[in-house]
């Protein structure tokens, strides 16, 4: 039996985590991605914004999707100062609480710019601090003019990313910027190679799913369920671990770190394929926690629910602490856990299989 992770695998993962893929400009991530899933599928294509699918059984009828979003939350420059100042703006959810003092990279056709988000020095602020927003948090790359700036290759519109990299603590937790959600597309890569390595042939089409996109409205999900047109779609993306200081669990509910995957209640949710997922977890002593979402889930499951004629879609998530910060944090069991899941489930579906709750 294949492992979940391996050594290899893990090497991978580190690269992958510590390449920038920002929201509209994922390319070096997903031929990363792509180099890395290769050994273990039949066939793959790409679409005009830059989502991969790779493919097991490509003539098959019967249609399986197994997905995760590709890209990560970042800066674009705004606007420059005459005195060589940087004023950024979002792509996506990025916070500005976390801006000040971090270092960044500038990504420009020359090449990298480092430059820092500055902020003023607690000797020179008043009694009331102020708060960091996007209208005072600034890049300073080392210039002194806007002409300096723009002889480095910056301009309006250039893409900003954090430097944060891969580490594990305590030898059992995962910390990087953008686990949210590259660690979703290395889970449903080592899906593929489990696959391959135990050799187990699948009686339909697994279409294995990088979306770009997300992080600005699920664009890229909802670009390619309407190319694949599949007949079942295991979305998976991660969630709030919520036990650390300053959450209310209440609001947010109950995840812990360690205690496995979660999986989602709610109108996006095709109730029979969540059951054919719980069944597979509870055979196989796989651990799961469970989620209530409202009116959707947020994520790319939302995407390919409502596509096509309408698609019977789930969602497993892998709960992290700190998301949207540049140290997301995530047990290493719960990916191992979360990658056997997704496999179990693939493994125990039927060609054909019909989710409909009655005929």
């Amino acid at each position: 039996m294949a492992k979940a992770i391996t050594k290899k695998s893990l090497s991978f993962l580190e690269e992958y985590l510590n390449n920038s893929a920002p929201t509209g400009f994922e390319v070096s991530g997903q031929k990363l991605w792509l180099e890395h899933l290769k050994p273990y599928i039949d066939d793959y294509f790409t679409d005009n914004y830059g989502t991969v699918v790779g493919v097991i059984n490509p003539e098959a009828e019967y249609k399986v999707v197994i997905e995760a979003h590709a890209d990560e939350i970042s800066w674009f420059v705004h606007y420059i100062t005459d005195d060589g100042f940087i004023y950024v703006r979002r792509n996506g959810g990025s916070d500005h609480m976390i801006a000040p003092s971090k270092r960044v990279n500038i990504h420009t056709d020359k090449g990298i710019v480092k430059a820092v988000f500055g902020w003023p020095a607690i000797h020179t602020r008043h009694e009331k601090d102020p708060t960091p927003s996007t209208k005072n948090i600034t890049l300073d790359c080392g210039c002194s003019s806007k002409k300096e700036i723009e002889e480095l290759g910056v301009h309006v519109g250039c893409v900003v990313t954090f430097e944060d990299e891969f580490t594990i603590l305590n030898k059992n937790r995962y910390v990087a910027r953008a686990l949210d959600n590259r660690v979703g597309g290395f889970m449903i890569a080592q899906v593929a190679r489990m696959l391959k390595e135990n050799k187990k042939k699948l009686p339909f089409g697994l279409y294995i799913v990088n979306s770009v996109q997300e992080e600005i409205g699920l664009r890229g999900a909802q670009m390619i369920a309407h190319r694949i047109k599949p007949d079942v779609a295991i979305i998976t993306d991660v969630c709030h671990d919520t036990n650390t200081p300053l959450i209310d669990k209440k609001v947010q509910g109950d995840f812990k770190g360690g205690d496995g995957p979660v999986l989602t209640y709610g109108p996006a949710v095709q109730n029979n394929l969540l059951k054919h997922i719980i069944s597979a977890a509870e055979k196989n002593k796989i651990p799961f926690q469970r989620l209530a979402a409202s009116r959707a889930t947020g994520t790319d499951t939302d995407a390919f629910a409502y596509s096509n004629e309408g698609v019977p879609s789930a969602l497993i998530s892998l709960p992290i602490r700190y998301m949207h910060t540049t140290v997301e944090m995530t047990h290493e069991k719960d990916v191992e856990n979360t990658i056997k899941l997704i496999y179990e489930s693939v493994l125990a579906l039927k060609n054909g299989q019909d989710f409909r709750y009655f005929k």
